[in-house]
């Protein structure tokens, strides 16, 4: 299959240069790099700009692959900077736009799980190296810093990649491997089922308008997950406000029931969201 690529505007050049820099930014304050008397240490910002880059840019050429191959007119993703100064990792992600109507349930599901199944691909290794690259350290209470909650799966790579760590030490990641957890973190909330988010679009592929039930019962469950961390109160909001709807529109064609191999593909986001959900991502 020959894959037709959208023309690049000049607000994707910009957009993407800007968060290139932006995420550059971010991986050097990580480093501990004072940009403004050494600008040149902005380059300590490229194991974390690159890797970053690289996981959301093939979170959203997953979408726009399988968009292409279902007839489906999308643009190229759009990267989106954030002020590292106020937004940790020096950006808001990415997204691509569809510009024309998804027909069927097999073109939604497909789009839909195509960009968690291909960002989580490269996430994985991403983290894996990142932890290698990884120091340990003793945990003490005067440690000042971020601490990263931990889903299951991150809980397993750091049993694989540091067998000997005692209960009274813990992880130094690398810019690698916290780009990699903000991989898997963006492929959890990709995931959740409501609205227009990926989940949502998987969700309705395969439950139909038993989607928005669902929807709205996942929506309720971030206010308890909002008293173990105020992060799920942040997001819940701006899922309601954004997506304005917990529902998902109907499509034309939802009489063609969806093969075996993608209720399997839709079943293994769902397994995707389990290993990578975390119940409090960031403490203070």
């Amino acid at each position: 299959m020959i894959v037709k690529i959208s023309n690049i505007s000049q607000t994707h050049i910009v957009l993407f240069c800007l968060t290139i820099l932006s995420t550059l930014l971010a991986g050097a304050i990580m480093q501990g790099a004072n940009i403004i008397t050494n600008p040149i240490s902005i380059f300590k910002g490229i194991p974390f700009s690159l890797t970053l880059l690289f996981i959301l840019g093939t979170h959203e050429f997953g979408h726009y692959y399988f968009a292409q191959k279902h007839n489906v007119d999308a643009t190229l993703p759009y990267f989106i900077p954030a002020p590292p100064f106020i937004f940790l990792i020096g950006t808001f992600g990415a997204f691509i736009k569809i510009k024309s109507v998804i027909t069927s349930r097999s073109a939604l599901l497909q789009i839909g799980a195509a960009g968690p199944i291909a960002g989580f691909v490269v996430a994985i290794p991403s983290l894996f190296v990142g932890l290698k690259l990884s120091d340990v350290f003793d945990k003490s209470p005067s440690f000042n810093g971020i601490v990263l909650g931990d889903s299951l799966l991150m809980k397993g790579m750091i049993w694989i990649t540091h067998p000997n760590l005692l209960e009274n030490q813990d992880v130094l990641l690398h810019p690698v491997a916290f780009a990699g957890w903000i991989g898997l973190l963006v492929t959890m909330l990709n995931l959740l089922p409501i609205g227009q988010l990926d989940g949502g679009h998987i969700a309705y592929a395969i439950f139909g308008k038993k989607q928005n039930y669902i929807a709205r019962f996942s929506l309720l469950m971030l206010i308890p997950l909002s008293f173990i961390s105020l992060n799920w109160l942040v997001w819940g909001v701006l899922i309601f406000f954004l997506m304005q709807s917990t529902g998902h529109p109907p499509i034309n064609d939802f009489n063609t029931p969806l093969s075996k191999g993608n209720k399997i593909i839709g079943y293994l986001c769902f397994l995707i969201f389990i290993v990578c959900f975390v119940p409090a991502p960031f403490k203070l």
